[in-house]
């Protein structure tokens, strides 16, 4: 296994219940794909740099688990095809490897 750090961006006028269940989307389709979250960290609404589809703020949400390379494919899929998310990005840490 393998572990990566996601960081993605949600439309900040999406009501708290609509934030939650997009996270716990996100968290099923990492566990399907027989990975392990490590650490979920909300970091909340947050100005942005540049605007990003015309908003100048976005809710900031960190992902940090475990998985084989088709887990985070599927994950970047899921973002690609889901309203609400601005932003992602999906990086392996190399520095911290899990022995399988």
């Amino acid at each position: 296994m393998r572990s990566y750090e996601t960081l993605f961006i949600l439309n900040p006028d999406l009501e708290d219940e609509t934030i939650s269940q997009l996270v716990e989307k996100f968290k099923n389709v990492i566990e399907e794909n027989g990975g392990s979250i490590t650490e979920l960290d909300e970091w909340g609404r947050r100005k942005l740099a540049y605007k990003v589809k015309k908003f100048t703020e976005g809710y900031y949400i960190l992902i940090k688990f475990n998985g084989e390379p088709r887990t985070a494919q599927d994950l970047e899929r899921v973002f690609k095809i889901t309203d609400g998310v601005l932003k992602y990005l999906i990086v392996r840490d190399e520095e911290i490897e899990v022995k399988s």
